[in-house]
């Protein structure tokens, strides 16, 4: 039977639930803490390989790149590098998770083309073999590959998944104001005190490991910045946390540099109470879920597998 040749998957969203800059780095970028979450929220990616031909890109959303700045572009040029392929691939993305939100979209689109051609041109790279690619394409990108709860170390890039998967409801609030992430970084780096590592991240782990998750020791040390690079945003994230807290979300803290405010909840109708407080009062809000590990595994298999079956080379 012939491979197949095209596959359509979603690509998630993730959310951080807790985030610490400890300093700066050799290579120029900081060493982070960070919880990484996936959520459901996804832009939907169809993936097509041809005998020959270019990389190209389709997408509905005018703020997307369409040549090799975009991340799923450069994905694909690597990964064909990397195999020493001459294949053309066709990219065609329809975007629900917002640009430039901080909510990882980009990175999960990489990441996504990357597991996708390797089982469209049968690489049998698995996680492991593309790690180094997608830690080439940015620091988010290697978490994508792996999905749930997870710790990242490093920039960001080492990415170990927790043994407690966070299963709860998300309400994105959505302010459409853009944040560069590069001067949020900028604007943390001139008034930060390197350290050798921080507390809270390790302190909910210790918490997760206990089987007691305590949410409310989690912080992100980027939104003060976020909010002195965006002065606008100050007023709302005051109305948005104030509206999540009060519905009652576990945790109500900016995701990544910004512009994205989340609340989680353990209860369904709470969040939908809070989705609803938050529309009326004029916030674009989305409800979403939490993608376990296995979850956000499983769906990824079912979509790449030919005829139901589990896909080689899976990696750990």
């Amino acid at each position: 039977m012939a491979r197949a040749r095209r596959v359509r998957l979603m690509s998630c969203a993730k959310v951080n639930l807790g985030l610490e800059v400890l300093g700066p780095r050799v290579d120029g970028f900081h060493e982070l803490r960070t919880l990484f979450q996936s959520v459901n929220l996804a832009d939907t990616l169809d993936i097509e390989v041809h005998r020959k031909g270019p990389v190209e890109i389709a997408c509905d959303h005018p703020l997307v790149p369409k040549d090799a700045t975009n991340l799923a572009v450069r994905a694909a040029l690597d990964l064909l590098r990397f195999a020493g392929r001459k294949d053309g691939v066709r990219l065609s993305l329809k975007k629900r998770i917002p640009v430039g939100g901080g909510l990882g979209g980009g990175s999960s689109n990489a990441a996504t083309v990357l597991m996708a051609l390797d089982r469209l041109l049968d690489l049998r790279l698995g996680i492991t073999g593309l790690l180094p690619l997608a830690r080439r394409l940015g620091a988010d990108v290697p978490y994508f590959l792996y999905g749930g709860t997870a710790l990242g170390l490093g920039r960001g890039d080492e990415v170990y998944p927790l043994r407690h998967q966070i299963e709860a409801h998300v309400i994105l609030v959505v302010p459409g104001v853009p944040v560069s992430t590069a001067r949020v970084f900028g604007r943390v780096a001139a008034g930060l005190t390197p350290r050798e590592n921080g507390t809270t991240i390790f302190r909910f782990v210790s918490s997760d490991l206990e089987g007691h998750p305590a949410f409310s020791v989690l912080t992100n040390e980027l939104e003060e910045a976020a909010l002195e690079e965006a002065p606008v945003l100050r007023g709302q994230v005051k109305t948005i946390r104030g509206l999540l807290v009060r519905e009652g979300a576990e945790l109500a803290v900016l995701s990544g540099s910004g512009s994205t405010f989340f609340g989680l909840f353990t209860s369904g109708p709470r969040a939908a109470r809070a989705r609803t407080a938050l529309s009326s009062h004029g916030f674009h809000a989305i409800a979403a879920r939490t993608l376990t590990l296995e979850r956000y595994r499983r769906n990824l298999s079912r979509a790449l597998a030919p005829s139901g079956r589990e896909p080689r080379g899976r990696g750990r």
